[in-house]
């Protein structure tokens, strides 16, 4: 089925990870490390109603790490839910996987876009992200305009993870300079 699905988006007109949706071992997805999205009991209760009744509507989206082993960018919790004995039972012990190919940055980045798009995530593990982001070389203004955050925000959630490693490398205005010339130096 898979190698079926892979001629087809061969011969597709769209480049999209959902046109080529791959039926994988629930064994062979693993969590990332960075996802900072935490679900409460109800809304797991429910996501589990909405598979059960629905089936699968959307893919888990991961990321192929070796020739069967995939990690998972967004979806952690419908990957929870394929678990589940029921579900899985129905599903054979297979979770659907779109997947993209970036590099780590990039994942990450998506990952919070994916969760903010729905509006939870966990300020504590946003910092952590925004941090590592950073100190991967990611501007504020690339945090800003990729994680869908004005530079506020930003600043914010550096603050929480502590100043001086998230501030090191940052730019300051010179305006205390400015101002000190201005009315002290006379």
């Amino acid at each position: 089925m898979n190698r079926i699905r892979g001629e087809l988006s061969k011969v597709s007109p769209f480049d999209d990870p959902v046109d080529h949706v791959l039926w994988v071992p629930a064994e062979n997805v693993q969590a990332n490390e960075y996802n900072p999205n935490l679900v409460a009991p109800d809304e797991m209760e429910l996501l589990h109603t909405s598979i059960r009744l629905d089936d699968f509507t959307q893919p888990i989206v991961s990321y192929r790490i070796d020739s069967d082993r995939y990690e998972i960018t967004d979806g952690f919790h419908r990957n929870k839910v394929g678990r589940y004995p029921d579900i899985a039972q129905r599903h054979h012990g297979y979770l659907p996987l779109s997947v993209i190919d970036k590099p780590l940055d990039e994942r990450m980045g998506s990952t919070i876009r994916h969760n903010r798009a729905r509006g939870t995530h966990q300020i504590r593990s946003m910092s952590d992200i925004v941090v590592s982001l950073a100190k991967m070389g990611w501007s504020d203004e690339r945090i800003e305009e990729s994680l869908g955050m004005d530079l506020d925000e930003v600043i914010r959630l550096k603050q929480v993870s502590g100043l001086k490693e998230a501030f090191q490398d940052h730019t300051f205005s010179k305006s205390w300079v400015e101002f000190e010339r201005t009315y002290y130096a006379k």
